[in-house]
């Protein structure tokens, strides 16, 4: 797996290896990844962007927070972009370090504190008085949800074997088992999150040192988007040496050697380095200077580098730390060029990159010396098809595995470095996700994975470099029959560009024109739908709903250029698409626009908003998960954590005449008029740091007033008008809610839906009990 991922926007954002824009946290999604906010149970299932794939477990809520340790100060200077600064050593006090002095708070309000507040004490009013006709709904949905959580959530934990020991998650602890002993129950406890006083926090990701003395781990709580790094003393009373707050990234160089990169409102600038040897201390490494640009840490599969990767959306730059001289200053792969992403693996002295350098600017498999790593010295071993989307890749020693989309299919690459030989393997037409387990040695002859959809729970599969073949490992059955088919259609969009859709529904339902429709969207920074399983994608199905998925432009099902040509200037294809694509579904029968409903969540906010603006007919409700929905003046505010960053993907319109209108063109805050709309339910987060809350309590706000505007115009006896809900969360943020906040939040949603649709689609079989 190349990089560490971030967390990201989209429902279940991408995760560690290969998004588009890999390593860095974005204000509309990933995520991968992915995994932020979505439409769905997040709780006890595999995190995006989590380098073991410890699956995240329900922990009970106390009075109890992450430790707040204060970090070492250290001085500036003006550097390059990108440079390596000579070692420095830290202390709580250095010379030439002002304390700042404390000064007196100015009390007054400010017109927009007061608006902000009264905007803010407006809505929770208003959700309170509405709220009440939904609980009875909702109450049944969790009810339901829960039960059928029991059956499809896989009780066993992804394991990380180290020769003959083996580490596992499991309830906010970490266990370590011999081979032969882990399913007989004889573990020790290495780790408690509610023994050590993180019970509000769930772990997110490991590391072993490589001789086992040591372990990090990275803890977060649903209420920050910053981690906490415990470094644990391992042995026979394992114990805790160190405490690092406002970690994202890390990784062993030695035995007792860690790198780590620092966060601070959501940028990754530094690298440190400290050591557990005998004289401990904590070096500065690496600065980026240039706020378009992320860092994060990644080591090689044969452990013999860390790479140190600041990327920017459009550009990467890579360091080499030799992990046999750990105190030596990194070296540089290649300097950045604008537009060449890169990455970086090693096997038997040379660095195999993956990057978009050369036509197509598609992702290719190269390979270089480790001396002569220049861009010069590039050689092609393997380019991948038009229309492909690479969405990770595994080195082994002798091996290669890449993991691809094509058209919503699913298959393997494997590389063979022996052979010089690419076999393809296509995987089971219901699969729509990969998850890569984790595999610490480079040497093992076996990969393994597991394979999912939105109404299919996880199934892991190994593929034998040995044998030469894919195998479905045994797994305990689910107690559940579901008689759901997959279709995948293409629309045509407005240019002639076929956009893929996909979509499923239960095979025994009679006459689908009647039938619910909930379609999804995101399309933006490269990055897929989510697509993994969700139990409240099952129960729709059970229920009779279609679900469709509308992978449209921006979005990076069909690789790099599908995203480039739905972004800045191009963002308008991506709302002509998700037009297209409901169109076609209608036209099939799949539905109508009476029983349609949209669900987006983060950037999908802005297809989703715009299309009510441009085209509210084609559905009936809307239900939106932290939207983005306030484009132009949040790309206007250049002091906020991610708006330079991100002028890579929206424009900039402070510097850009044209950028501006374009931008103006489709925000849906922007285009709100006086007009039918259709009913929309937002959920919104106090603590998000990634989509600013006035943004969104304006948008509403505005949203409502059209649509009364509109009713009180038009007024006739029994005329239908729209109901504009938002729902604002006190605890949760952007990316992490509790399983409890989360289960809530999905039930809200669908009982809204019901409630929306239940008079049009006559859904008494599952609406009936809670009548």
């Amino acid at each position: 797996m190349l990089g560490t991922g971030s967390p990201a926007r989209e429902p279940g954002a991408a995760r560690a290896g290969l998004p588009s824009y890999p390593g860095r946290p974005r204000r509309r999604e990933s995520a991968s990844s992915p995994a932020c906010h979505g439409e769905s149970l997040r709780g006890p299932q595999a995190l995006p962007g989590v380098g073991t794939g410890l699956p995240r477990r329900k922990i009970k809520p106390k009075k109890c927070h992450i430790l707040d340790c204060s970090g070492s100060a250290c001085t500036h200077r003006t550097v390059p972009p990108g440079s390596i600064l000579p070692w420095r050593f830290f202390s709580c006090k250095q010379e030439g370090t002002k304390i700042p002095s404390k000064r007196k708070q100015n009390t007054s309000i400010t017109t927009s504190e007061l608006l902000y507040k009264n905007l803010l004490k407006s809505e929770q009013e208003n959700w309170s008085d509405i709220s009440a006709k939904y609980k009875a709904m909702t109450k049944r949905i969790k009810e339901k949800l829960e039960e059928l959580h029991k059956y499809t959530f896989n009780s066993g934990s992804p394991r990380i074997r180290f020769g003959e020991n083996v580490y596992f998650e499991e309830n906010g602890c970490i266990f370590l088992s011999k081979v032969d002993d882990v399913d007989e129950g004889n573990v020790d406890i290495l780790f408690s999150t509610e023994e050590l006083g993180f019970s509000d926090a769930f772990i997110q990701r490991i590391r072993i040192s490589p001789d086992q003395r040591y372990m990090a781990i990275s803890l977060k709580n649903e209420n920050s988007e910053e981690a906490t790094c415990v470094i644990m003393k391992l042995g026979n009373f394992p114990a805790v040496e160190k405490v690092i707050p406002n970690v994202f990234s890390f990784e062993w160089a030695t035995n007792d050697v860690l790198y780590y990169t620092s966060q601070k409102n959501l940028k990754c600038q530094n690298v440190f380095m400290t050591t557990f040897t005998n004289q401990k201390h904590t070096k500065l490494v690496y600065t980026e200077q240039d706020a378009r640009f992320f860092v994060d840490i990644h080591c090689t599969k044969d452990r013999r580098f860390l790479t140190i990767n600041s990327n920017s959306k459009t550009t990467s730059e890579v360091w080499l730390v030799d992990c046999r001289y750990p105190f030596k200053l990194p070296t540089l792969v290649q300097a950045r060029t604008k537009g060449v992403v890169y990455h970086i693996e090693h096997r038997n002295d040379k660095l195999y990159i993956l990057t978009t350098y050369g036509e197509p600017a598609e992702y290719k498999l190269m390979k270089a010396p480790v001396a002569s790593s220049g861009m010069e010295n590039w050689q092609l071993v393997y380019a991948l098809e038009e229309k492909t989307k690479l969405v990770d890749l595994e080195m082994f020693s002798d091996h290669c595995i890449m993991f691809l989309k094509n058209v919503g299919h699913l298959y393997l690459n494997v590389i063979s470095f022996v052979s010089h030989s690419v076999q393809s393997i296509k995987l089971p037409t219901w699969a729509c996700e990969f998850e890569l387990e984790s595999h610490p040695e480079h040497t093992t002859s076996t990969c393994y994975f597991q394979l999912t959809s939105p109404v299919h729970p996880p199934k892991r599969f190994a593929y034998s470099f040995k044998e030469n073949n894919l195998i479905e490992q045994a797994v305990q059955e689910v107690p559940i029959i579901t008689n759901c088919h997959t279709t995948r259609l293409l629309a045509k969009s407005k240019d002639e560009t076929l956009v893929p859709i996909t979509v499923f529904h239960n095979m025994n339902s009679k006459e689908l024109h009647r039938k619910p429709l909930l379609v999804h969207v995101y399309g933006a920074y490269g990055i897929d739908l989510n697509m993994s399983f969700k139990e409240e994608k099952l129960m729709l199905i059970e229920e009779g709903w279609i679900l469709a998925y509308c992978h449209v432009r921006g979005g990076g099902e069909l690789g790099l250029s599908w995203h480039k040509d739905g972004c800045q200037h191009n963002k308008l294809k991506g709302l002509h698409d998700l037009k297209a694509c409901i169109m076609l579904l209608h036209e099939l029968g799949f539905s109508q626009p009476k029983y349609t409903a949209l669900a987006a969540a983060s950037a999908g906010g802005v297809l989703a908003g715009a299309l009510c603006n441009t085209d509210p007919e084609l559905i009936r409700a809307v239900v939106l998960q932290a939207p983005f929905v306030d484009v132009l003046n949040t790309m206007m505010k250049t002091y906020l954590p991610l708006t330079i960053e991100e002028q890579e993907e929206w424009g900039n319109p402070l510097a850009d005449e044209k950028c501006m209108k374009y931008i103006k063109s489709y925000c849906p805050y922007q285009n709100i008029k006086t007009q039918c709309y259709p009913s929309v339910f937002i959920t919104a987060y106090e603590n998000d740091q990634r989509i600013p809350l006035t943004g969104v309590l304006q948008y509403v706000q505005k949203l409502r007033k059209a649509a009364l505007d509109h009713a009180s115009r038009t007024g006739k006896k029994g005329n239908w008008i729209p109901n504009i809900i938002l729902d604002i969360q006190a605890t949760g943020s952007h990316c992490h809610s509790s399983w409890e906040d989360s289960l809530n939040e999905v039930a809200r949603h669908l009982a809204f839906l019901n409630k929306e649709l239940e008079e049009a689609c006559h859904l008494q079989h599952h609406i009936k009990s809670c009548k």
